[in-house]
């Protein structure tokens, strides 16, 4: 029972399209802690805390996006553990 930190980073047709809400709901209904904003060059980006087995469903899930969502790639890069307390949507 080892969590794990991952760096995710989502382009496509994902902003506008309620991604950051649903990913929060998402997150929260699979125990995932961490992340999720907007970034200035049309990419979603999170950073996603969990073990192994409930990452690989929400990679997943990451991958397809809400339903107006139109998700091109979806970027991973593991990361340094950083005890994340729940799943917030960031607003700049």
């Amino acid at each position: 029972m080892k969590k794990i930190h991952l760096n995710i980073s989502i382009a496509g047709k994902v902003q506008g399209v309620t991604f950051r809400e649903t990913t929060k709901y998402v997150a929260d209904q699979s125990g995932i802690k961490g992340f999720v904003r907007n970034e200035p060059d049309g990419t979603v980006y999170m950073e996603a805390e969990a073990e192994q087995w409930e990452l690989d469903a929400f990679l997943e899930w990451c991958n397809d996006g809400p339903d107006r969502a139109k998700v091109e790639s979806c970027t991973v890069e593991k990361g340094e553990l950083k005890n994340f307390m729940d799943f917030v949507i960031l607003k700049k």
